[in-house]
């Protein structure tokens, strides 16, 4: 038997652990997709879960698909792995997919059948991580048989929604006036200093704001804890959102880009701005 296991998120670089390998002979036989054993290993997987309090997974069709590719891709090889010669990396694999994510992690193994592989993954603290991390919602599994064994793939994500700009632009307004903003309609101004790096852009007319906060992140269900405290200084009362494309070497992981103008009374007239 043979497992491995991958974790990837914004916040830290790929996890791997491997365990000695379990030889197979070569087989003629065509490797084929085993779907019911994958709906087998999702009800184990989420029957663990409910016992230690985690919610449980939902499938995920685009990570099913990016998972199917990549165990195909274990089985014309003969041995597991995380990525081979000349193929993206998780992240990629599950962005090229469509995935949506700001958290993705993977297992891998091989074994004689799809109840073995799941005991596997929770006899291994590592796996066991994985499967049971409360932080990810989503999975998508693949299992190929072939070579005299069976190839699985689970990739487990915490999922990010897809929105529009006006969708975010509107989750946001609702955390500024939670903290007493006033939200002006026109988000033209904040759209235009979202896709900049720092001040304002020159076309900008009518009043101007005097203080700019710009950040990009998956979680919009809070501001960021230096906007809330400017927020709490008292200084300002309306607020311009906007978003925009989102900058940086995130890769696949999903994240939104906002730019929130503050206008009010400060004791400057200097425009400030944080990034």
């Amino acid at each position: 038997m043979r497992i491995f296991r991958a974790s990837s998120a914004l916040s830290f670089a790929g996890l791997l652990l491997a365990f000695a390998p379990y030889g197979f002979a070569q087989s003629s036989r065509p490797q084929k997709p085993l779907q019911p054993d994958a709906q087998l290993l999702l009800r184990l997987a989420n029957e663990a879960r409910a016992a230690v309090g985690a919610g449980p997974l939902e499938w995920d069709a685009a990570l099913a698909e990016a998972a199917q590719k990549h165990c195909l891709r274990m089985a014309a090889a003969g041995n597991i792995s995380h990525r081979y010669t000349g193929e993206p990396d998780l992240t990629e694999r599950a962005g090229a997919a469509g995935a949506h994510f700001s958290l993705v992690e993977e297992n891998v193994a091989s074994a004689w059948d799809a109840a073995t592989i799941h005991d596997a993954w929770m006899s291994s603290p590592g796996h066991r991580a994985n499967l049971l991390n409360p932080e990810v919602n989503r999975v998508g599994i693949a299992l190929v048989a072939g070579r005299n064994t069976i190839y699985a793939v689970a990739d487990y994500s915490r999922a990010v929604a897809v929105l529009t700009q006006a969708q975010i632009e509107a989750a946001v307004a609702r955390n500024l006036q939670a903290n007493g903003m006033t939200i002006l309609n026109n988000p033209t101004g904040a759209r235009a200093a979202c896709a900049l790096d720092r001040g304002l852009p020159r076309s900008l007319s009518g009043p101007q704001p005097r203080f700019v906060f710009r950040w990009q992140q998956a979680d919009l269900a809070h501001l960021p804890q230096e906007l809330v405290n400017t927020l709490a200084s008292g200084e300002y009362k309306q607020a311009s959102v906007g978003s925009c494309a989102p900058q940086g070497g995130n890769g696949s992981f999903t994240t939104y880009r906002v730019a929130v103008l503050l206008y009010g009374a400060p004791s400057t007239n200097e425009i400030k701005s944080f990034y």
